[in-house]
């Protein structure tokens, strides 16, 4: 049984891995023989879901319901999604480890519509390394993590090994949640599902603004119906005079029925992914004031030097927030940022 880690699992977190040097040696979080570390641990996992709607698992036997360990997937900004996973000593060597990752492993690609997973090993991992080669992982260079190097794995949707389990990415009901990624924008009928009758669901309409469509569009969908979407688009753009190679991130929306349960958030952290894997340095998005402090939860930044776009009667300083999201160890622009375009 896989089930989303809570606070609560602090104590069998602590026995089953912190607890365990065997197991905490190879961490690239190192040792950590307390309860106080173990709590912690909880409350960054628990935040982690909390932030982008999926994230680590507690693996229990699903007779017993005794814990055997953790596994799942952890986003990273400057590095991706991985996948980790630390079991108990006694529950070793039994597959589990296996089993739990191709669950995950389904989630990410059938579920979640991830366009690639990592995963980040200390050399002399054997056994861990076995384990992610019998689940389809590639050799994909190395990595510093924690301020380690590691041996880095990729897995893409077409080779990984993957399993048909259930696991809970949603506590609000929504069990057959899936986002499915689509080229081109948003089709009209399922805009106007998820516009739900709103004349003015982005709160942009007075102005004036004409909007350039998107590239790529990401849908939730449960129950058959279209409940929440985002799109983004590819473009150089200029940032303080010099191109850097850019997605423009927008039309976030989710049905006024499905607000408030954290959807939103992983579509965008997933749009991200799909940015990063198409070699974007920088993300960007324009919306409303009141909205950035959203988007600054979600490790975006203001941007706090004016935005330039291109209208049909020229070019205009945008009356909007920009915000940012670095792929790629960038600075903030100090002067200026020229879309080279349409907003979007």
């Amino acid at each position: 049984m896989l089930e989303p880690i809570r606070r609560g699992d602090s104590d069998d977190l602590f026995v089953a891995v912190v607890s365990q040097d065997s197991v905490m040696r190879w961490l690239a979080t190192g040792r950590a023989d307390s309860r106080s570390a173990a709590r912690a641990m909880c409350d960054e996992h628990v935040a982690h879901w909390g932030r982008h709607g999926y994230g680590d698992f507690a693996v229990r036997d699903a007779t017993t319901r005794a814990f055997l360990g953790r596994v799942g997937l952890r986003n990273r900004a400057r590095q991706g999604v991985d996948i980790g996973f630390a079991v108990h000593p006694r529950a070793q060597g039994r597959g589990i480890a296996a089993e739990a990752g191709a669950a995950c492993l389904g989630l990410a690609f059938r579920r979640l519509a991830l366009p690639a997973v990592f995963a980040f090993v200390l050399p002399g991992n054997t056994a861990s390394t076995a384990v992610l080669r019998r689940l389809g992982a590639q050799p994909d260079g190395t990595v510093e993590s924690s301020g380690l190097q590691c041996l880095r794995y990729r897995f893409d949707p077409a080779t990984a090994t993957a399993a048909q389990h259930v696991v809970h990415v949603m506590d609000d009901g929504c069990t057959d949640l899936q986002l499915i990624h689509a080229r081109g924008p948003a089709s009209p009928d399922a805009g106007a599902a998820l516009h739900d009758g709103l004349p003015n669901p982005f709160g942009v309409n007075g102005l004036g603004l004409v909007w350039a469509d998107k590239e790529h569009t990401l849908t939730a969908v449960s129950g058959g119906r279209p409940i929440a979407s985002v799109g983004w688009l590819l473009r150089d753009m200029t940032f303080d005079g010099s191109l850097r190679r850019t997605a423009g991130l927008g039309g976030v929306l989710a049905h006024p029925a499905h607000r408030g349960q954290g959807i939103a958030r992983m579509l965008i952290s997933v749009a991200v992914e799909h940015a990063r894997a198409a070699d974007t340095e920088t993300m960007i998005l324009l919306c409303r004031p009141d909205m950035a402090p959203f988007y600054t939860e979600l490790g975006w930044s203001r941007v706090a030097v004016p935005a330039t776009v291109q209208q049909p009667d020229g070019a205009r300083t945008l009356p909007l927030t920009t915000m940012a999201f670095d792929l790629a160890g960038l600075p903030l622009p100090t002067m200026g940022v020229d879309l080279r375009g349409l907003p979007f």
